[in-house]
């Protein structure tokens, strides 16, 4: 849910799509209707699982579509030389590929146990959605889960916006208003989100989340002596309490009231492993201004958000979020359906090399825009993206030093091939960000 989203975005963690799902005027492709999760097929079938895109005539081929997990998206509707679109070629590429529906992925893994810890001890109560299109509108990324106008989310150096209504979700929450617009009251929402970000060993441009939502009516808690509120917020509490018994075993857990625009009140669950404190997820009671815009005025509910990449990081001791993304056979090859927490064992013990960047920043300069022209050359051959150097001269104008770390996960990079790597950085960087080298 939003709640995880926030929280990470106010953190810089790794962990923040319909109407129909999705409305300013793009079509939706025959191929782009992927099957929902087996268990959730039938009750799920009334929520369109994509956006409408738009179909160039003329311009759709082979070499201009993302082709992944049975999605085709079209190119040019997504990634435009225009000044309010600002979505790489790296970040299209990535659309569909659903690594969260692959049963033999650690995310794929990690989504189908807590499927199974909601089908045990729910009885099958909670419908889940794992194929919503990523292309949502900025009312339902943000409006419906009311996020403030002024938060630093919605702005481009954050968010990545196809045009100025139009966004790759940023959360999973994207869609909830619309699910339970159509009356859904149990629900579990997975999906790959989007978001700019720094580069280091934990944080990724795309990731993924889960969201859960859970509706209760006046006659659900009337009995229980607690106001609608009060009843939420334990049932939450028991009901992930669970969860994490369920992923990490018998673990030490602690509570953490906190603040988040979309929950009243607010929480994140931490657990002691390996001997420390893990925030597992952020979650609350949600807030009635939400439920009242969807027909659930009399109801309360609760909600909560997780990021994927966060706790299989932990579970299967998988040091570098790049990993996910690896087709490398000797890391997909040890994963099996089924088997949580398997421990991956290092393939690569390649070194890394590092070039300095040094310039003049102007007052437009962001470390995200940097980041994403870095990656934009380099891809994931960047493992890391570090500030060793700033300061201000008697003129008034600022100078930063970036380190950047190139490495392979897969095999040795050639000195050859990281100076031009390099030479290609330092050009693009004082093209496209305006800075002066020095």
């Amino acid at each position: 849910m939003a709640v995880m989203a926030m929280a990470a975005m106010a953190q810089s963690t790794c962990v923040l799509s319909k109407s129909s799902l999705f409305r300013t005027g793009f079509r939706c492709f025959p191929q782009f209707s992927a099957r929902f999760s087996s268990s959730a097929a039938t009750v799920a079938s009334t929520l369109p699982s994509v956006n409408t895109l738009r179909r160039h005539k003329g311009r759709t081929t082979v070499a201009s579509l993302v082709e992944r997990g049975g999605v085709q998206i079209a190119r040019d509707d997504v990634v435009r030389d225009e000044p309010t679109n600002n979505i790489p070629d790296t970040i299209f590429t990535k659309l569909g590929m659903q690594l969260h529906r692959r049963n033999q992925h650690p995310i794929g893994i990690l989504k189908n146990a807590i499927y199974d810890y909601f089908d045990t001890n729910y009885e099958n109560k909670f419908v889940k959605f794992d194929d919503l299109c990523p292309i949502v509108s900025v009312k339902e990324n943000f409006d419906d889960v009311l996020v403030p106008p002024d938060h630093v989310s919605r702005s481009y150096n954050d968010t990545y916006y196809i045009d100025p209504q139009t966004v790759l979700r940023c959360h999973t929450s994207a869609h909830q208003a619309e699910i339970l617009s159509r009356g859904h009251r149990h629900f579990l929402v997975t999906g790959d989100v989007y978001r700019r970000d720094s580069i280091d060993s934990t944080h990724y441009p795309v990731f993924h989340q889960m969201e859960g939502v859970c509706v209760f009516s006046p006659e659900d808690w009337e009995s229980s002596g607690k106001d609608g509120t009060a009843y939420a917020a334990e049932d939450l509490k028991k009901c992930l309490e669970g969860l994490a018994r369920h992923l990490f075993g018998a673990v030490e857990m602690r509570w953490i009231d906190t603040y988040f625009p979309f929950t009243d009140p607010s929480f994140e669950l931490e657990i002691y492993f390996k001997e420390k404190w893990l925030e597992v997820l952020g979650c609350g009671v949600t807030e009635q201004e939400i439920l009242k815009r969807s027909g659930n005025s009399d109801n309360v509910a609760w909600a909560f958000g997780l990021g994927l990449e966060r706790l299989a990081m932990v579970l299967f001791d998988i040091p570098d979020i790049r990993l996910f993304w690896s087709s490398d056979e000797r890391f997909t090859s040890q994963f099996w359906e089924g088997q949580l927490g398997i421990k991956f064992k290092a393939f690569s013990k390649y070194p890394p090399c590092y070039k300095d960047m040094s310039f003049w920043i102007n007052e437009s300069f962001t470390e995200n825009n940097l980041c994403e022209v870095i990656r934009g050359i380099a891809g994931d051959l960047v493992e890391e993206v570090t500030l060793i150097d700033n300061f201000t001269n008697k003129k008034g104008m600022t100078s930063h030093c970036y380190r950047i770390a190139y490495r392979s996960m897969e095999r040795s990079l050639t000195d050859d091939e990281i100076n031009d790597l390099q030479w290609n950085v330092r050009e693009q960087v004082q093209s496209k960000l305006n800075v002066v080298l020095r």
